[in-house]
C-alpha cells in the first residue's frame, strides 16, 4: 500500500479504510488525566471520582482538555469501565488513594440481585456527556467510546475491588463456572446496550479495554476473552455495519495473532511488552495496529524517548497504524514529554 497523506477530515479515521496515513494518527490512553494541571482542578470540584464521571459537564470538560493542549487525533470519552456494574444495580464506590470498591458477588444469590439488562437511565448523563463533547470537538479529530471487556469488568465485579492476577475471579470461575458464564453473559449483553447507546449519542469508533486478559491461563482464555470481546463485536456490527472497533486484550502476548484473526475487531491495541516488529510480521495486515510506546518511556523523555517512538515508527511503517501508548498515560508524565512525542510522531511523512 502507497502513503496516504491524512485527509482534511479526520486521519483516525482514514486508516480505518486500510490507508498508511503518514504522519500516522495519534492519541493516548489516559490522555485526559492527573498529569494535566487543568485536570487536577476541575477534579477538585467533584466530591468522588464516580461523581466527576457522572457531572457532564465535568466529564465533556476532561475529554476536550487534552484535544485542546494537543490536538492529539482523536478523543476519548472520560469515563470508567465500572458505571457497567453500577448500572447493572451493583454498588460501586471509589475509595481516595484505593481504588475502586464494588459489593463482591460471592454467591447465585448476590448475581440474581443484578438487574437483568443495564439501566441505560442511569447512564444517561454519560450520554449526555458525549452529546457536550461532540458538538465543541475540532472538525478533523474523531471520538471514541469504550467498555470493560467482560473479563476484565467481571474480574472487579466477583472480587470487589482491584487485585493483582484477579484470583477471586478465576476461582470463582473454576468453582462456579456456570455463574460465572451468567456474569459473563449479562456483561457481554450490558455491553452491547452500552456501545450502541455511546453510538448513538455520538462516538465513531468504540475501544474494548480487556485490562486482564493476560492472567488467563491458555484453557480458559478463549471462554473468558476471546469468546464474550467476539459476541460484542458481532452485535454491535449487526446493528452498526461500519462501526470502528479496536480491542485491547492486554498481556495476551503471542496469543494475538489468533485473537485477532478471531474476534472481528478491526483494530488491535498492543501493551508495551508487545515487540512492534513481530507484531507487524504476525499479524494480518488487514488488521489496524494500535500502539504501543512505553508509557515509562513517555515519562522518562529525551533520547529515551525518542528512539522508543522511532522504533514503532519504524516497526510499523507500511502497514495502518495509530501511535498510542501501550498502557495508559502515568500521572508523573511532564507535559513537554507529551510535546516532544508529537513533534516526533508528526514529523513522519
Amino acid at each position: 500500500m502507497e502513503p496516504f497523506p491524512p485527509s482534511k477530515a479526520k486521519p483516525f479515521n482514514d486508516v480505518f479504510n486500510r490507508k498508511i496515513v503518514l504522519p500516522p494518527p495519534v492519541w493516548l490512553m489516559r490522555q485526559a488525566g492527573r498529569y494535566l494541571p487543568e485536570y487536577r482542578e476541575i477534579r477538585a470540584t467533584a466530591i468522588t471520582f464516580l461523581d466527576f464521571c457522572y457531572t457532564p459537564r465535568l466529564a465533556a470538560e476532561a475529554t476536550l482538555q487534552p484535544i485542546r493542549r494537543f490536538g492529539f487525533d482523536a478523543a476519548i470519552l472520560f469515563s470508567d469501565i465500572l458505571v457497567v456494574p453500577d448500572a447493572l444495580g451493583q454498588k460501586v464506590s471509589f475509595e481516595s488513594g484505593e481504588g475502586p470498591r464494588l459489593d463482591p458477588l460471592q454467591t447465585a444469590e448476590d448475581i440474581a440481585k443484578l438487574h437483568p439488562e443495564i439501566d441505560l437511565r442511569k447512564l444517561a448523563p454519560v450520554f449526555e456527556t458525549i452529546d457536550r463533547v461532540k458538538s465543541a470537538l475540532p472538525p478533523e479529530t474523531a471520538f471514541i467510546g469504550f467498555c470493560g471487556a467482560p473479563w476484565t469488568v467481571a474480574s472487579y465485579m466477583i472480587a470487589g475491588k482491584g487485585t493483582p492476577d484477579q484470583a477471586p475471579a478465576r476461582l470463582f470461575a473454576y468453582r462456579h463456572r456456570d455463574l460465572f458464564h451468567r456474569v459473563i453473559d449479562l456483561l457481554v449483553s450490558a455491553s452491547i446496550d452500552y456501545l450502541s447507546a455511546q453510538i448513538e449519542a455520538g462516538v465513531e469508533a468504540v475501544q474494548i479495554f480487556d485490562s486482564w486478559a493476560g492472567v488467563l491461563p491458555a484453557h480458559e482464555f478463549e471462554a473468558w476473552c476471546l469468546a464474550p470481546v467476539k459476541a460484542i463485536v458481532d452485535g454491535l456490527r449487526a446493528k452498526y455495519p461500519s462501526i470502528r472497533i479496536i480491542a485491547f486484550p492486554r498481556g495476551i502476548g503471542p496469543r494475538l495473532s489468533s485473537f485477532a484473526a478471531s474476534s472481528g475487531a478491526e483494530a488491535l491495541g498492543l501493551d508495551t511488552a508487545v515487540d512492534p516488529v513481530w507484531a507487524a510480521a504476525a499479524i494480518d495486515r488487514n488488521i489496524i495496529l494500535q500502539g504501543n510506546l512505553d508509557p515509562l518511556a513517555l515519562v522518562a523523555g529525551g533520547k529515551a524517548l525518542e528512539d522508543a517512538a522511532r522504533h514503532i515508527l519504524k516497526a510499523f511503517a507500511g502497514r495502518p497504524h495509530i501511535f498510542n501508548l501501550g498502557h495508559g498515560i502515568l500521572p508523573e508524565t511532564p507535559i513537554e514529554h507529551v510535546e516532544q512525542l508529537l513533534k516526533i510522531v508528526r514529523s513522519e511523512g
